[in-house]
């Protein structure tokens, strides 16, 4: 893990290498200008990543806090909701390591979207003969998957890309697929204390509230406060508990970017 990091690319599964200087609103337009302004909603600079490795280093394992999620619905409930019968969405699968480790840890079958092809492509390879299945798509709008046919959803660092119209969509659409009493792990940035994301709200402001432009990816991503969390989620599901990151600080001045891991059930 990198020791100071001033700027983060928003993904769960990656690890951005350091900057030796936050980003200004001059150097952030040069970044957008030399990536092409990559375009939609960041495809084409997801895609040259996988390739290229510019910005990121890929990781194969878990993500921890996924992994912390698993533990904790296994202590509240055994083997209920991660058992071979069950199958899980993953919003934004990059690589597909997230699936891989439920596949092979619990047997879970899985269904992965990510708007990348470099990143659908790479998770098909390393799934081998699991029961998982990638889409290359974006998460914006109808998920195409029947009603009450996911016991898990994770949206891990992947719908804050989205405007606040398509987030509503999408939250229904995540408590439609959903099994009744199925759960939702949301992990996103969070807001509250975190200057570096006050900063990007300031310089690179993106038109709606919470939200700015991201400065190496050229789209909006938008910030959660901690209220605003459970304002989201509070029509479809019970939010049972939430770990937040404390590093966003360090000798008093900003450091890591700030976090929140949220476990949510669908109501009846």
């Amino acid at each position: 893990m990198r020791d100071v990091p001033l700027c983060e690319i928003p993904r769960s599964w990656y690890i951005v290498r350091p900057m030796a200087r936050p980003w200004s609103r001059k150097k952030a337009k040069r970044q957008i200008r030399e990536s092409g302004r990559n375009k939609g909603r960041g495809g084409a600079f997801w895609n040259k990543e996988y390739k290229n490795k510019e910005h990121i280093v890929l990781s194969s394992n878990p993500s921890e806090d996924l992994v912390k999620f698993t533990r904790w619905l296994s202590r509240q409930h055994g083997g209920k909701y991660l058992n071979k019968t069950i199958s899980i969405l993953d919003l934004g699968c990059g690589n597909g390591r997230n699936l891989i480790y439920l596949a092979q840890q619990f047997g879970c079958h899985g269904v992965g979207f990510d708007i990348s092809h470099e990143a659908t492509a790479q998770a098909t390879r390393l799934s081998n003969d699991l029961p998982l299945e990638y889409e290359t798509r974006t998460i914006a709008g109808p998920i195409p998957l029947p009603d009450q046919s996911q016991t898990i959803v994770l949206d891990m660092m992947t719908s804050h890309f989205l405007k606040e119209a398509e987030r509503k969509i999408l939250i229904g659409e995540i408590a439609r697929v959903l099994r009744p009493d199925g759960w939702l792990f949301f992990k996103t940035f969070l807001r509250d204390e975190d200057q570096h994301a006050e900063r990007f709200l300031r310089e690179n402001p993106a038109g709606e509230e919470g939200s700015y432009i991201h400065p190496i990816i050229g789209v909006s991503e938008h910030v959660f406060t901690e209220k605003e969390i459970y304002d989201f989620l509070g029509e479809y599901f019970i939010i049972h508990k939430t770990s937040k990151s404390h590093r966003h600080t360090r000798h008093g001045k900003a450091w890591k970017r700030r976090s929140i891991s949220v476990y949510a059930q669908k109501k009846d």
